[in-house]
């Protein structure tokens, strides 16, 4: 795969001047984003970053992060608390993600969100209200292992670390995750199914593939 420098500046207003040009069909419909990484690689920092370079295009964006949509402790811990295979296939509480924020941005749909479900730190529901995406507003979705899992989207952004990056740059506490890292990288080949991807092995010089793919779109 070829790559080429980039600023996260200038990635945000890219993909943003992509995003600003989808338009939802006579049905309706909203766009939808998935920033997928590992939380090393920080997508809720850049989903926040894509939101403001839409902002500014005068596109309204709501953030949801995946974060607050991890099942109740008892089934994610079900296995232990370091159990690799289960922070890969069962944290995410995909049902709840399909009935609370995609389904309502389809065409016909409300643009009724939920932004949040589960906190997970507590481990009780948020209680978030409901919120309601105007006319022309973008849905950005954010986490770890969003890919191959069927999500609906416009654009799908995979935020990319080599095994020894990544590795580096998860804290210590968390390093027990990384074999599902590995499996994730095997079994979906998110580098393969995302729209953009982009590598961030050094935070601060990032590289991406996507001037020609979205040109190409």
């Amino acid at each position: 795969m070829r790559l080429e420098a980039i600023t996260w500046e200038r990635l945000a207003a890219a993909l943003a001047e992509r995003v600003a040009a989808l338009r939802p069909s006579e049905e309706g419909g909203w766009p939808r984003v998935l920033i997928d990484g590992a939380p090393a690689a920080r997508p809720g920092e850049r989903a926040r970053e894509l939101a403001e370079a839409l902002g500014l295009k005068g596109r309204p964006a709501l953030l949801v992060g995946a974060e607050g949509f991890l099942r109740a402790a008892s089934l994610r811990l079900e296995y232990g608390r370091h159990d690799a295979d289960a922070y890969y296939d069962l944290w995410l509480d995909t049902g709840a993600l399909w009935r609370e924020v995609f389904t309502p941005t389809d065409a016909g749909g409300s643009g009724r969100v939920l932004p949040d479900l589960w906190d997970a730190e507590r481990d009780r529901a948020t209680r978030s209200p409901y919120v309601t995406l105007p006319p022309g507003g973008v849905l950005l979705v954010h986490g770890t292992f969003l890919l191959g899992r069927w999500f609906p989207a416009e654009l799908a952004v995979h935020l990319s670390l080599s095994p020894a990056a990544l590795a580096r740059r998860t804290d210590e506490a968390e390093r027990w995750t990384l074999p599902a890292f590995a499996r994730y990288e095997a079994e979906v080949d998110p580098a393969a199914v995302a729209d953009v991807v982009v590598r961030a092995d050094d935070p601060r010089r990032p590289a991406w593939n996507g001037a020609g793919r979205l040109a190409a779109e």
